[in-house]
């Protein structure tokens, strides 16, 4: 090192006695992101681990995305429930159905699917079940007539007190108010009568409703009441039950079940995609499904089970059918159960009738994973959920595919990655893209192409580590 004069050496000296210790400037340096990083190390928010079920990349970050509720639960994850909003057409439904044929590699995992949705006179998870060699449990009130399926909600599967807990949420949702005193005990004296009676076969509900008309004496003998007056308060519920019997449900509930429906499959799909929406058949479907798979299909085995609901808010929005799932959400923890809920706006369940058991359903989801809404339903959407300010201010930005992960607080702007194998599977448009014309297919399919190639460069190029920079 040089010498330096002593003129300097004391002109250093009192300056920094005067003005405090001068800093050294450095130069500017230019050099690339790749070399760069060693020098400030990434800031991305961590990841979720390394074992589970791949979903994609994390975009900030690049780094692969991976998320399995069952591997989660306990330190960092207090349930394993899981909710997923966004607009139509944003890639909810692709989503889904990758993470239930990625999460079906594991030998221990089953999965149970509600499909609302409709493509094609089948229901949207139709492919899926097809792959898997499943044929779909398709529930459909003109298909019953001819010997369709049928769920027995009196199957000797379910015990006594869940089919009495079946039957009073039927009525319920069906008279969109809870049993009076007089009219449950009524139905309980009729269910037991019957349960009581009839083992030669499998009491169904066409035995309820006949009872109900025609109640024995005994039954108001053990309230010291008229036979009259038993009548009486059973004739609503007689009503209700008589449209499963004899009305617009008639054929799916009013017989044995089907034989033949394999609740040890892997995968079990309820097509529900011929059933009005909109109508109170949806709600009722959704009760006794849920009830009859609480009794037939969770057991204590050890195996993980996944039970998807498409356009869950059909069953949220209903106060009976809700607090039938929350139950069963609560008894699923115990035994393996996440429950997925599939809804495209959150104003449609917390403004709903069911507002109160909604927000306890809600507060059970600990994911929460939202595609793009527009500005107003996303700052609503982040009030309700707590997002990040950062968060709420992205979502109306978001191209489909791209979406904010919520995992307990761990909150990440993920890409969801399809494979080649699974990408003719998970498309539920093809009706809006779909030409009659071979030639239109191939130059659809080739223009199809070409936006993802294009929209996977510009990701890449996003994301990618090789873009020069310069580092002050």
């Amino acid at each position: 090192m040089a010498m330096r004069d002593p003129l300097s050496v004391l002109t250093d000296a009192f300056t920094a006695f005067l003005f405090g210790k001068v800093e050294t400037t450095r130069l500017p340096v230019r050099t690339s992101t790749g070399q760069a990083q060693a020098v400030y190390l990434p800031t991305a928010a961590p990841g979720l681990g390394d074992s589970g079920v791949i979903i994609g990349r994390e975009v900030y970050s690049g780094k692969g995305y991976i998320y399995d509720p069952f591997q989660l639960y306990g330190q960092q994850l207090p349930a394993p429930h899981w909710l997923v909003l966004g607009e139509s057409g944003n890639g909810k439904s692709a989503l889904e159905k990758t993470y239930v044929l990625r999460q079906l590699r594991f030998r221990d995992r089953q999965v149970v699917v509600l499909d609302a949705q409709g493509e094609d006179g089948v229901g949207e998870w139709n492919l899926v079940a097809q792959e898997m060699g499943i044929t779909p449990i398709r529930l459909d009130p003109t298909a019953a007539l001819d010997d369709g399926i049928r769920l027995n909600p009196l199957d000797p599967a379910i015990t006594s007190t869940g089919q009495l807990a079946l039957l009073r949420t039927i009525i319920e949702v069906a008279m969109g108010h809870g049993l009076d005193e007089r009219s449950g005990f009524a139905l309980k004296v009729a269910h037991a009568y019957v349960n009581e009676t009839i083992t030669e076969r499998q009491p169904v509900l066409t035995d309820i409703v006949e009872q109900l008309r025609h109640p024995e004496p005994e039954s108001a003998q053990a309230m010291n009441v008229a036979l009259d007056d038993v009548r009486a308060w059973g004739l609503d519920v007689a009503l209700v039950l008589d449209r499963l019997v004899d009305g617009d449900l008639r054929g799916m509930f009013d017989g044995p079940t089907t034989v033949g429906i394999d609740l040890d499959a892997p995968l079990i799909v309820f097509d529900l995609s011929h059933i009005d929406r909109n109508s109170i058949a949806m709600p009722i479907l959704m009760a006794i499904v849920g009830v009859w798979l609480e009794h037939t299909w969770i057991r204590p085995d050890r195996r993980k089970r996944i039970f998807l609901v498409e356009e869950a808010w059909h069953i949220i929005n209903s106060p009976f059918v809700a607090q039938l799932f929350q139950r069963l959400l609560k008894f699923g923890r115990r035994l393996g159960l996440s429950f997925v809920a599939v809804v495209h706006h959150l104003s449609d369940v917390v403004d709903g009738a069911a507002a109160k058991e909604a927000a306890a359903i809600l507060k059970m989801a600990s994911t929460r994973t939202i595609y793009a809404q527009k500005a107003d339903e996303a700052r609503a959407t982040g009030q309700v959920l707590g997002l990040p300010r950062w968060a709420v201010e992205i979502i109306p930005t978001l191209t489909p595919g791209i979406a904010v992960w919520d995992v307990n607080g761990n909150v990440q702007v993920v890409k969801h990655l399809v494979t080649e194998t699974e990408r003719p599977l998970v498309f539920t448009d093809r009706a809006m893209t779909e030409s009659s014309s071979t030639a239109d297919d191939d130059a659809l399919r080739a223009a199809e192409r070409e936006a993802e190639e294009r929209a996977a460069a510009f990701v890449e190029q996003q994301l990618g580590d090789s873009s020069e920079s310069t580092v002050a």
